[in-house]
C-alpha cells in the first residue's frame, strides 16, 4: 500500500531528491560543494522573494530561530512575541532562554493576533528591538498577516523577524517587499526535503542591529561567522552537504513549476480540503487558516487518537493530532510540497470511509464531490 505522509512536517520528497541523496558522498570542502551551496541558496532566495543575504544551517529550522533571539536580543531588551499556538511559544521560550523583556500579544488557539495588537504594542513600546511572528501556525493552522505586521514594523526601529518554516512555498511570502528583515525556514516542510537544513534571510536592517549585540551569548549560532562564510559559498562549519545538494534538486522542482503557481496550488488544495470537511458536517480550527494544512475539529462522538490511527491502519494515511490542550480534539492533514490534487481527493475519501467505520454519519461520495468541484474550477495540476 503507498504510504501518504501528510503531516505538518516532516512532509513527502520526491523520487528525484531520493536518488540525489543516494549519490556518493564527497568532502565538504571543495569547488564542487561551494558550487552546490551558490546553487541551492540562488534558487532558495527566488522562493523567498529576496535579494537579502541568505545562510543555511545543519539543524533543524529551531537553531535559525534560536540564531535569530541569541543574535538580536540582549538580556533586559524588550522583544515583542505574537503567541497564538505552539510555534509562537517557542519564539516565547527562546526570548525567555536569552533574557529578553517579553511584551507577550496573545490570541486563543484558532485566532492570531492582529496588526492593530502589534501597532499597539509598539506604540507603547517604542524601545522594542524586535517583534516575532509565524508565518504559518502548524499546530492550530491559523495564518497570521505578515504583510500588513511588517508595514507596521518598518516605521520602527524593531526588526521584524517570521518563523516561515511550515508557510514558505505554501502561501505567499515575500519578504523584501513586506519589510521581513529575518526570515526563517526549514527543508522538512513545503521544501520537499528530509529534516536537516534551516535558512535564515538577513535584510541592511537586521545587520545594522546586528552590530549592537557585540557578543551573543551563541557559539555555533552565531550570525555574523555564518554572513562571512557565505560570501565564499562556504559554512563555518560542517555543512549537511549531501542534504544541501538534494535539496538543489526539490527547488529545481519548485522553480520549474513557479513560484507562484506552487502558492496557487496550496491554495486550490485548502479550499478543496476545507469544502471536503463542510460537505462531511465538521468544523475547522483556523481563522484565518494557513495555505499548507487543514485543521479539523474531531466530533465529540470521535476519538481522535484512534481515527488517525485507524487512517494510517486502513489506508497507510498519517495525519497529525492535536498537541497541549488540543490533543485529541484536533486532527491536522498538511497539503504542502510534494502533494497534489488528486492526493486531496484520495484524502476526502479516506476521512469518508474512516468516518464511517466509527459509527459517525456520513454521505458516501458528498466529501469527494465537494474537492472535486474546487479543482474542476479551472485548477489544473502540472504534470
Amino acid at each position: 500500500m503507498k504510504y501518504r505522509l501528510m503531516t505538518p512536517g516532516p512532509s513527502m520528497v520526491p523520487p528525484e531528491t531520493l536518488l540525489s541523496l543516494a549519490k556518493p558522498v564527497i568532502h565538504h570542502r571543495t569547488p564542487e560543494n561551494k558550487a552546490a551551496i551558490a546553487e541551492t541558496l540562488s534558487a532558495m532566495k527566488k522562493v523567498f522573494c529576496t535579494e537579502n543575504d541568505l545562510v543555511i544551517f545543519a539543524s533543524s529550522g529551531t537553531g535559525a530561530m534560536e540564531t535569530s533571539v541569541a543574535n538580536f536580543v540582549k538580556p533586559g531588551d524588550k522583544a515583542i512575541a505574537l503567541v497564538c499556538g505552539k510555534w509562537g511559544e517557542r519564539w516565547e521560550q527562546l526570548l525567555n532562554t536569552f533574557g529578553a523583556e517579553l511584551i507577550k500579544l496573545e490570541a486563543p488557539y484558532g485566532k492570531a493576533p492582529t496588526p492593530a495588537d502589534v501597532e499597539k504594542a509598539l506604540a507603547e513600546h517604542p524601545d522594542a528591538v524586535a517583534v516575532y511572528a509565524t508565518l504559518s501556525e502548524t499546530s492550530t493552522g491559523v495564518r497570521q498577516d505578515i504583510e500588513k505586521l511588517g508595514a507596521i514594523v518598518a516605521k520602527t526601529k524593531a526588526v521584524f523577524v517570521v518563523d516561515g518554516i511550515s508557510g514558505v512555498g505554501t502561501e505567499p511570502c515575500r519578504t523584501d517587499d513586506w519589510n521581513v528583515d529575518l526570515l526563517v525556514t526549514g527543508s522538512q516542510k513545503a521544501l520537499m526535503m528530509p529534516p536537516g537544513l534551516a535558512f535564515l534571510s538577513v535584510s541592511a536592517k537586521a545587520k545594522a542591529r546586528l552590530e549592537e549585540v557585540p557578543s551573543p551569548p551563541t557559539y555555533y549560532f552565531n550570525l555574523k561567522k555564518y554572513l562571512t562564510s557565505i560570501a565564499e559559498s562556504d559554512t563555518p562549519y560542517t555543512p549537511a552537504h549531501t542534504l544541501i545538494a538534494a535539496q538543489a534538486e526539490s527547488l529545481k522542482q519548485i522553480l520549474d513549476e513557479g513560484v507562484e503557481e506552487s502558492w496557487e496550488r496550496h491554495r486550490q488544495m485548502s479550499l478543496a480540503t476545507h469544502a471536503a470537511v463542510k460537505a462531511l458536517g465538521l468544523e475547522t480550527l483556523a481563522d484565518p487558516p494557513a495555505a499548507g494544512l487543514t485543521v479539523i475539529k474531531v466530533p465529540e462522538s470521535i476519538d481522535g487518537a484512534g481515527w488517525a490511527k485507524l487512517l494510517e491502519k486502513k489506508y497507510a494515511l498519517k495525519v497529525a493530532g492535536g498537541q497541549g490542550s488540543l490533543k485529541g480534539k484536533i486532527i491536522r492533514i498538511a497539503h504542502m510540497g510534494y502533494v497534489d490534487a488528486l492526493d486531496m481527493v484520495g484524502v476526502a475519501a479516506a476521512l469518508e470511509w474512516t468516518l464511517a467505520e466509527l459509527g459517525y454519519p456520513v454521505e458516501s461520495g458528498k466529501a469527494v464531490a465537494a474537492a472535486t468541484a474546487v479543482f474542476a474550477e479551472g485548477f489544473v495540476p502540472k504534470g
